[in-house]
């Protein structure tokens, strides 16, 4: 009997869809949902759009979330101007703003402020991983200005990634600048040993000018 070949993965390709082009439905109260997950398929997290054609009606719902699937939510308005209350508490959101609702259990309830308010919603359980990026952008960010800060989101970002070669490259720029040449090439080993591409930012980084003339160094740029 002929082996049955594995079974590929199917991939699903990338959509585009304006917010108008979803159509409004009405929700609790005077809300009007638009089902973006729904209507994109989304299944790694929830996500929703509210409009308001008038001041004083419903973008977000009065409720709590289900304490058994316990998740958090992040609200996003788009346009317009939202006035919030979670937990008694009144947010006045114009355009461009987050409010971030991270307890199940708190109260929230948001009304429009001007006409044609819209916002977003995103929520789910708190089990994503941030990826280290995070944490070597930062440090890469404010080096500069602040050493002793970026060398303590970097201790930060290895303790929860030690083994990203990101977070390894970044330490081993910090140390090169601070004059640390051992643990600037330690690092810096390590990073091409957890992805040996770091070799090519390394070669023309001005971070590791001071080692351009040590053997070490170049015996590491060495494929």
């Amino acid at each position: 009997m002929a082996e049955s070949e594995p079974t590929r993965p199917v991939r699903r390709p990338a959509r585009a869809v304006h917010i108008d082009d979803i159509e409004g439905m009405p929700g609790p109260n005077t809300l009007t949902w638009h089902p973006v997950r729904m209507t994109l398929g989304i299944r790694a997290f929830g996500t929703n759009a509210y409009t308001a054609k008038e001041p004083g009606l419903d973008v977000v719902e009065p409720h709590t979330e289900n304490p058994v699937l316990a998740h958090e939510e992040l609200y996003f308005v788009a346009r317009g101007r939202a006035t919030f209350t979670v937990d008694g508490e009144e947010i006045d959101a114009p355009a461009g703003t987050y409010v971030f609702v991270p307890d199940p259990a708190s109260h929230r309830h948001a009304v429009a402020a001007e006409a044609d308010t819209t916002v977003l919603s995103f929520g789910g359980p708190p089990t994503f991983v941030p990826s280290a990026w995070e944490w070597a952008f930062r440090a890469a960010a404010t080096r500069g200005d602040d050493p002793a800060g970026a060398r303590a989101i970097l201790d930060e970002g290895l303790a929860e990634h030690p083994e990203s070669a990101g977070v390894r490259y970044e330490l081993a720029c910090w140390e090169a600048t601070q004059g640390d040449r051992a643990a600037a090439l330690g690092h810096l080993a390590k990073a091409i040993e957890l992805d040996s591409s770091v070799r090519d930012y390394a070669a023309g980084d001005e971070d590791f000018a001071s080692l351009r003339d040590d053997a070490e160094f170049r015996e590491l740029l060495t494929p």
